[in-house]
């Protein structure tokens, strides 16, 4: 199966199944002299991970990571590193019903009509139980980043369904299960996913994901650029089906003269761009949105086909998150890292010696 590499100069190889003994990931391209240990990965593992609440899958997995190779004295050698997560709850009989049938909205007829065969254990490699090694991967690039630029990469849950959220601060956002940045409209969010279990049903959510203290000059035109890298790596999460960078979809209604960020010498007026100008960073925050479809996997009857294209009934039992988006929040945070990283590198073994006498503008005012 190809598809499974991201990245080019900073690249990370996804391998396992979400019922298989282990997954995990390779890593070729991690600067020499990080320092590193399986306690920098641990806290965004912990953050993404099921059964953190009554509103997620109940699949008990501690998401522990094992790094197996490339560092060595706490520090990255500059060698592949392999990271590995052991599967500790698989449940495999959940899906006995699903070995010749197809969810609506899943990936089961994709798979089966592109390779012939397909493992219906939890989804197998369409489950997102494989975005955990991509977050590992992403704290190894966060990491990097904060070191080298002061890059500080964050994300908070923007809607619920039919919930908008206020944005109230980055530290709300932490101290809840939804990642919410207004702590008050938890006891809401609480309330519509109760209802969700108890009707069998699932809902969508948006998402934004910010990159503050970015440095001026990732990307490059006019197919590598930085928000066309990101919107691809956006797309690559599960049940992702929208993404925006800065106004996004907003900037339809907006004049010129409006969305225009104007240019002053204290700072940039504003950032409808998103930190992006012709796919090259501005130095302003990157502001990335992206929107989540509700989950495919829900008790209630769906109409669907067999393998033998015979009309069947689909209800899918088992341990499901009623709505994906909840625990999104990281695996979005740790996909722009490693977005950033890879252009970061990138433009330093092009443009390392590029000297301007003339200081950047400030990101703000």
């Amino acid at each position: 199966m190809s598809g499974s590499t991201f990245g080019r100069l900073f690249r990370v190889t996804n391998f396992g199944e979400s019922h298989g003994p282990a997954i995990g990931c390779v890593i070729d391209g991690c600067p020499p002299g990080l320092p590193l240990a399986a306690e920098d990965l641990q806290p965004d593992l912990d953050r993404r991970k099921p059964g953190t609440s009554r509103h997620v899958t109940q699949r008990r997995e501690s998401d522990r990571v094992e790094i197996l190779s490339g560092v060595f004295r706490g520090e990255a050698t500059g060698t592949p590193i392999a990271l590995l997560i052991r599967n500790e709850d698989q449940r495999s009989s959940d899906y006995d019903s699903l070995v010749d049938t197809f969810r609506p909205g899943h990936a089961d007829y994709t798979y089966w009509r592109k390779y012939g065969r397909r493992d219906p254990r939890g989804g197998g490699r369409s489950s997102a139980r494989l975005t955990a090694p991509m977050v590992a991967a992403g704290a190894v690039a966060k990491k990097w980043l904060r070191l080298q630029y002061g890059t500080v990469i964050r994300g908070c849950l923007q809607q619920l369904g039919p919930i908008e959220i206020p944005f109230v601060s980055w530290d709300e956002a932490e101290s809840n299960a939804f990642f919410a940045p207004d702590a008050s409209i938890v006891p809401q969010l609480e309330a519509q996913m109760d209802a969700l279990r108890r009707s069998g049903d699932s809902c969508g959510a948006r998402l934004r994901v910010c990159a503050s203290g970015m440095p001026v000059g990732l990307g490059d035109p006019l197919y590598d650029k930085l928000d066309a890298d990101i919107a691809y790596a956006m797309m690559g999460i599960n049940a992702v089906k929208g993404v925006e960078i800065g106004a996004g979809f907003g900037a339809v209604v907006q004049l010129g003269s409006e969305h225009g960020d104007e240019l002053l010498p204290q700072g940039f007026g504003s950032n409808h761009a998103g930190g992006v100008l012709g796919g090259i960073s501005t130095g302003q925050d990157l502001e990335v949105s992206i929107a989540i479809k509700p989950t495919s996997s829900i008790r209630l009857p769906r109409r669907s086909i067999n393998a033998r294209n015979e009309a069947v009934t689909v209800a899918t039992h088992g341990r499901h998150d009623p709505c994906v988006g909840i625990r999104a929040t990281p695996i979005a945070e740790a996909m722009l890292a490693l977005v950033l990283v890879d252009h970061a590198l990138i433009d330093r073994a092009q443009n390392g010696d590029v000297r301007l006498d003339t200081p950047p503008i400030p990101a703000h005012p």
